[in-house]
């Protein structure tokens, strides 16, 4: 029996930090805590560079945090850099993340290693997903139509049966010291630019905004500004932060260290994190809006309230993929706070609904006890790495 210590990660960025925020946080993760061999192959270096300053954009081979980045745009790059690598050029895993197709000269050698009785375990790991149906389908098999190859559904989830999802083993320690150090409060606003504006509204509800174009973000922003309590919005450059500045008259202006005041809302586009930099943000903040997968899954552990503007797809698919999640979420709380979380969340995206900040900010207290639960539920499903890791090792023996 061989025991599996070295992993090939293939990435293709579809939703800009999505993606690529769940295959880095794995591949680190494998590299940090299993002490594994990871080779991440991406094709969109710009998106990556954005949540990891220290990759080059430029480099076709390079190592960062302990893993080996290949930049993979077609079969004939991968097959180069294949044949540049060093041995072994085969890992004892193959993951294409979220339906992503591995190249023919990866499956080339897979093949190869199967005729020879040892072939790398082949994961498709797919979205993360709270349906019903993803219990099923967790770990089906997918014969190769024409290779002796046998490829894995593996999906995250919020069930049993299901991979559960990422979370490091140290994260809860240092949400609790961050927690619990007002120095590590002032010096995260520091970094941000914002010391000021918190020093200055000390009793301002404090919003992080982390969305894609929204056409419901103009009323929010109107009932943000006529909000009882005054809201500070901590909005990083990108999609959010440019209709915020056409919407405060400022089209120019989306960058860091903009800032804007109209009645009781105060909004400041702040630097674009690093990933490892980012729970801080949603821990030091009350209530946080998220996008795509990545952040919504951190946004759970940061024991906050939070708003998921989910990646749209056609035919609305996306929609019933939220009310799944949502059906599950909700099961913990009184109607009334059901109805607003549900019926804020439904506005957010687009679907029919009346978008009331104020309904939605009053439920605020309750939803902070509702996320130490599911925090807790979440936690029995054990981490998606480690899961990933022992589904994985059962498949060699």
């Amino acid at each position: 029996m061989r025991t599996i210590t070295s992993w090939d990660l293939f990435c293709r960025v579809v939703d800009n930090y999505g993606d690529i925020g769940v295959c880095w946080r794995l591949a680190r993760q494998l590299v940090q805590e299993h002490g594994h061999t990871v080779r991440l192959w991406v094709d969109d270096l710009r998106s990556f560079e954005k949540i990891c300053p220290t990759v080059d954009a430029k480099a076709d081979a390079q190592r960062v945090s302990g893993v080996d980045i290949r930049h993979w745009v077609d079969d004939a790059q991968a097959a180069s850099l294949l044949a540049a690598d060093a041995h072994p050029a085969l890992h004892d895993v193959v993951i294409g993340a979220f339906a992503c197709a591995v190249p023919e000269p990866m499956l080339k050698l897979m093949a190869e290693r199967a005729s020879q009785g040892s072939a790398p375990v082949w994961i498709n790991l797919e979205y993360l997903s709270a349906e019903n149906w993803v219990s099923e389908h967790h770990a089906m098999q997918s014969p190769h139509m024409r290779l002796p190859l046998v490829k894995h559904f593996f999906f995250p989830g919020f069930a049993r049966n299901t991979g559960g999802v990422l979370r490091e083993s140290h994260l809860g320690a240092q949400r609790k010291t961050f927690e619990a150090s007002p120095a590590a409060h002032q010096a995260l606003w520091h970094r941000l630019g914002v010391d000021d504006l918190m020093r200055d509204s000390p009793d301002a509800l404090r919003v992080s905004l982390f969305a894609y174009a929204n056409p419901a973000l103009p009323t929010l922003v109107a009932q943000w500004e006529a909000s009882p309590q005054p809201v500070i919005c901590l909005v990083p450059e990108g999609l959010a932060a440019q209709q915020i500045a056409e919407l405060l008259g400022d089209a120019r202006g989306a960058k860091t260290g903009a800032r804007w005041t109209r009645g009781n809302l105060s909004a400041a586009v702040v630097p674009f994190v690093p990933q490892e930099h980012y729970d801080p943000l949603l821990w030091a903040c009350d209530i946080n809006f998220v996008r795509g997968e990545d952040s919504f899954v951190r946004a759970q552990w940061a024991l906050k309230p939070f708003v998921w503007h989910i990646y749209p797809q056609s035919d609305e698919v996306h929609l019933t993929k939220l009310d799944a999640f949502l059906a599950r979420y909700t099961t913990a709380l009184a109607e009334a706070d059901a109805k607003a979380l549900v019926a804020f969340w439904h506005a957010w995206n687009g679907a029919p609904a009346s978008l009331n900040w104020v309904h939605f900010a009053a439920t605020a207290a309750r939803l902070r006890a509702r996320a130490v639960t599911w925090e807790q539920s979440l936690m029995q499903l054990g981490d998606l790495a480690a899961n990933l890791v022992a589904f994985c090792q059962k498949q060699v023996k």
